[in-house]
């Protein structure tokens, strides 16, 4: 699969909903994750990134101005022991309360559908990183609707065993804006990543739309040692 330009990607896509990058940085040293989030109403574009114990959670900028906190508030990022858990939703708690009991990501994952958000039946996507020993794989879920029919639920996992120096994989919710918002389609998509966090999260960032953009979270784990780098980017200050 040829790698695209991640930032270019962002750039022709106005509203590719939230998204979740995981790779290697160039140089091979570092795990590299990012989550953003978007939004069209003034409810979804009313939140940040806070950081927590154990990852982030999106909160209400403005908690007065907040109509609806269904689907918009959860915690984004969370880890347990060498796996850190990205998603696009509350099914960050499934899948780290599933594991935690010793099942796996995709036995966590086989409790939950898409989003109840009719007609758009927004995808559930979720990614896992695992580090140990120096070794470093991780995997994508995406969990959708069948073209939009809610009767039927398409579920896929991809997994990447000893992935390459200074590529990833990216996945988002929406093929771009519309009425209802048209699924993700295909397999994550193969892209670049770069060995320094700062310029990763401020290109990420600049090409996001403008108007849509809502928070951005980076962060970069040595696979050696274990630490940890984070950046966190909020529209709302």
């Amino acid at each position: 699969m040829k790698a695209l330009d991640i930032y270019k990607e962002l750039q022709s896509n106005p509203y590719p909903g939230r998204g979740i990058v995981i790779g290697k940085s160039e140089d091979g040293k570092k795990a590299v994750t990012a989550y953003f989030i978007m939004g069209r109403s003034e409810n979804s574009r009313n939140r940040i990134f806070t950081p927590t114990e154990d990852g982030i959670k999106t909160e209400a900028y403005d908690p007065s101005k907040i109509t609806d906190p269904h689907l918009i508030i959860y915690s984004p990022v969370r880890v347990l022991g060498n796996k850190t858990i990205v998603t696009n939703g509350d099914q960050t708690d499934t899948i780290y309360e599933l594991m935690d009991k010793q099942q796996t990501f995709e036995q966590a994952l086989r409790t939950r559908k898409y989003e109840d958000d009719a007609p758009n039946y927004t995808p559930r996507i979720s990614g896992i990183m695992h580090i140990e020993n120096g070794e470093y794989n991780y995997a994508f879920s995406i969990i959708k609707s069948a073209d939009g029919d809610p009767d039927c639920t398409e579920r896929f996992t991809y997994s990447y065993n000893d992935p390459l120096n200074g590529f990833g994989h990216f996945i988002h919710t929406y093929m771009g804006d519309g009425n209802p918002l048209p699924s993700f389609e295909g397999e994550p998509k193969k892209v670049k990543i770069p060995n320094d966090i700062d310029s990763f999260t401020d290109s990420l960032w600049e090409s996001l739309n403008q108007d849509n953009k809502v928070s951005l979270f980076v962060r970069f784990i040595d696979i050696e040692s274990g630490s940890v780098d984070t950046r966190i980017v909020n529209k709302n200050k």
